[in-house]
């Protein structure tokens, strides 16, 4: 029995490690160690170890693998989660995959759904993406 309990600190409220800034652009993937925030817009897959949040004026066109995952903005891609909110501004097109599931009124979600309470935690294989077409030099 433990004596001293560790209560769990809201995404919200956790110290941010990585801080990707609205007008900022990344085209390429982006790993981070901790917590992160994205104000800005990415073109490549996001894979945070901890927590993220997509803040109202950011955009992914990618998938996203992290343990919490709070979606003010938009993503296009797939999501695998722990802990997913969609907030009233937030917008993902695209596959999830998570254990728990929060959404506000307003939010808007347009993909398939897959809920487990054994979902692997996000360091597990990313979900399947669509196929780019190969290109053949002649």
């Amino acid at each position: 029995m433990a004596i001293f309990k560790k209560e769990k600190v809201a995404l919200d409220m956790q110290s941010i490690s990585t801080l990707i800034s609205e007008g900022c652009v990344v085209d390429g993937n982006l790993k981070a160690p901790a917590f992160a925030r994205i104000d800005g817009k990415i073109t490549g897959d996001v894979t945070i170890d901890e927590g993220l949040i997509v803040g109202e004026k950011a955009s992914i066109i990618g998938n996203v693998i992290t343990k919490e995952l709070v979606v003010y903005g938009k993503i296009v891609g797939n999501v695998q989660a722990t802990s997913l909110e969609i907030r009233a501004t937030g917008h993902i097109t695209g596959d999830i995959r998570t254990q728990t599931l929060g959404v506000e009124q307003g939010a808007v979600y347009d993909g398939n759904l897959s809920m487990s309470q054994n979902a692997k935690p996000a360091q597990g294989n990313p979900t399947k993406r669509k196929a780019e077409p190969e290109l053949i030099e002649v």
